[in-house]
């Protein structure tokens, strides 16, 4: 963000006459005398900008600039905006110009990249010294060491990275052009109103006279935007591409601000976050902009191009995309993509809050990209709930088919081969219920963790509805979620449980427990187990029961 109040020292040596102020509205300034050296330590320490003042009639004066208070100033670790003030310019008149100027400076400058810029004034005639805090406030409000290499003559290589990753933003029908229009969309962004038609021109034809690849007939490209800012820099209308930086969230360093990606939004006790209506439209344009092959789907390529304006795709960790619907090639859906976000924004709002800002969401904030549920307490007491997204945990003993029951949710190929779930597994697909689309998000554990899980309050009062999966060719696997139900549910009495045996199309046989499963759910008031085989695809509308219980416990 903008400053609004600047801290500007004035130093120099005595001979410059560092006396006349300036009544400039937000600028604290401070001159403290040389002598009180412990002074001046303390204001070098406090100022945002510091003016070295030098006499030009003073020589001496001026070559103390390099000898002395540039490595004094860097000796106290302050890292700060410098501008060089030559006073007394009515002692010498006319007789040097800026290149002359500009000779006499640019070794220090070369040395010494915290020095901004070099002005000369008259504090006997009045003449530049408005002039001088001006751009001792601009150092500090559009500074110059962030963006551009003085000695080099070339933006940085962080300045370019931001500026590419705005054209891609701005860039809506990704075919690496601005077409009039977007430029257009993007001078109303960031500077409130678009341009007309002959200013429009008129910087494409800058552009072309000077940038071989910087417009073609469609429009300005990437190394055209690129070049105008580099311009802008190189002229010192370094507010204008800082304007450009600050409207997308960038900081002073050139990386998004906190406040940018996290904008203020709390979720209150026994509710959840889901996407709005604008966060789903969001995420669904943003597919199908960058689907560039048109097949429905997002193969690699395009979603490293979709996340290449945010540091990296998010679910890399997770297993993405096998954690939600794709085609027979492994790509993403339209449908596998939204639930991804759906189950995202539930687990961890946060991170949907950074990627909306990451990936371009046009608004004052992205916070109207979500909503807040009602409390669950609410919803089951009046016993109909109307979110939109339902978390069910899976607990199962070893070999009890979770994984698989999990990957056929999503549509994977049924695997004979037993792989033991050593972490957290989440996968999330939508269902039709009552002819509207709900999101269901199914999470295991492992039977190193369920204990865990089921002894956190917190974690608990944040599920939906619980499935306890058993293996009805196993005689021991109805025991191990029994004897969970017993121990730890009792604390979560409308907590809606559902009883599952998987397998059905192996042999059924006894289970080594007090009594039987039907038996055992009748017991407790729940309907009996439902039985169903993930190999042969018996009763996979298990999982609209799930939600369905989840919305009417």
């Amino acid at each position: 963000m903008v400053r609004t109040n600047i801290r500007i020292l004035l130093v120099g040596d005595d001979s410059a006459r560092r006396s006349r102020s300036d009544n400039t509205s937000g600028v604290v300034k401070r001159k403290p005398r040389m002598e009180n050296r412990e002074q001046l330590d303390v204001e070098i320490r406090r100022a945002d900008v510091i003016c070295i003042v030098y006499g030009i009639d003073a020589p001496d004066s001026f070559e103390r600039i390099q000898l002395f208070w540039l490595p004094y100033i860097r000796k106290l670790g302050r890292n700060v905006p410098i501008v060089l003030v030559g006073n007394k310019i009515d002692l010498r008149g006319n007789n040097i110009t800026n290149t002359d100027l500009e000779t006499k400076v640019m070794p220090i400058m070369n040395e010494f990249k915290e020095v901004e810029t070099c002005i000369e004034c008259s504090v006997k005639q009045g003449l530049n010294c408005s002039e001088v805090f001006y751009f001792a406030q601009k150092a500090v409000s559009h500074p110059t060491a962030p963006l551009y290499d003085s000695r080099e003559h070339t933006m940085k290589q962080a300045c370019v990275d931001a500026l590419i990753r705005i054209f891609k933003l701005c860039d809506k029908d990704k075919d690496s052009i601005l077409n009039d229009e977007e430029i257009n969309e993007f001078q109303t962004k960031c500077f409130g109103s678009p341009l007309q038609r002959q200013e429009l021109e008129s910087i494409k034809e800058v552009v072309k006279e000077n940038e071989a690849d910087g417009v073609n007939e469609k429009g300005l490209t990437q190394r055209g935007f690129l070049y105008l800012h580099n311009l802008f820099i190189q002229k010192g209308r370094l507010e204008t591409t800082w304007t450009v930086l600050r409207r997308f969230g960038y900081g002073d360093d050139l990386s998004l601000r906190e406040d940018f990606l996290w904008p203020s939004f709390e979720c209150p006790v026994d509710c959840s976050v889901e996407l709005s209506s604008d966060g789903y439209q969001f995420f669904t344009e943003l597919f199908q902009s960058h689907d560039l092959d048109k097949d429905g789907a997002l193969k690699e390529s395009e979603l490293e191009e979709l996340f290449s304006t945010a540091p990296c795709n998010p679910w890399l960790q997770i297993g993405f995309p096998q954690t939600t619907i794709t085609n027979n090639k492994g790509s993403v859906t339209l449908q596998g993509f939204i639930a991804q976000w759906s189950m995202t924004t539930l687990l961890d709002y946060k991170t949907t809050l950074a990627y909306l800002a990451y990936l371009g969401y046009n608004d004052q904030n992205q916070t109207s990209a979500l909503k807040i549920t009602r409390q669950r307490r609410l919803d089951r007491k009046r016993g109909k709930i109307q979110r939109n997204v339902f978390l069910c945990y899976c607990f199962g003993g070893t070999g009890s088919g979770k994984s698989s029951l999990l990957k056929g949710f999503v549509e994977k190929t049924f695997d004979e081969k037993y792989t033991p779930t050593s972490k957290p597994y989440s996968v999330v697909n939508s269902v039709e219920i009552g002819g509207a689309e709900k999101y269901l998000v199914m999470q295991e554990f492992g039977p190193r963790y369920d204990t865990e899980v089921l002894q956190n309050k917190k974690k608990m009062e944040s599920c939906d509805v619980i499935c306890f999966l058993y293996d009805s060719g196993d005689v021991n696997s109805f025991a191990y979620v029994a004897n969970l139900k017993k121990k730890y549910l009792d604390d979560f009495p409308n907590l809606p449980i559902v009883f599952v045996a998987s397998k059905s199309d192996c042999d059924l046989v006894q289970q080594r427990y007090d009594s039987q499963p039907d038996e055992f759910c009748r017991e407790i008031g729940i309907s009996v187990p439902i039985s169903v085989s993930i190999k042969e695809k018996i009763n996979l509308d298990i999982f609209n029961l799930l939600v369905g219980v989840a919305i009417e416990p």
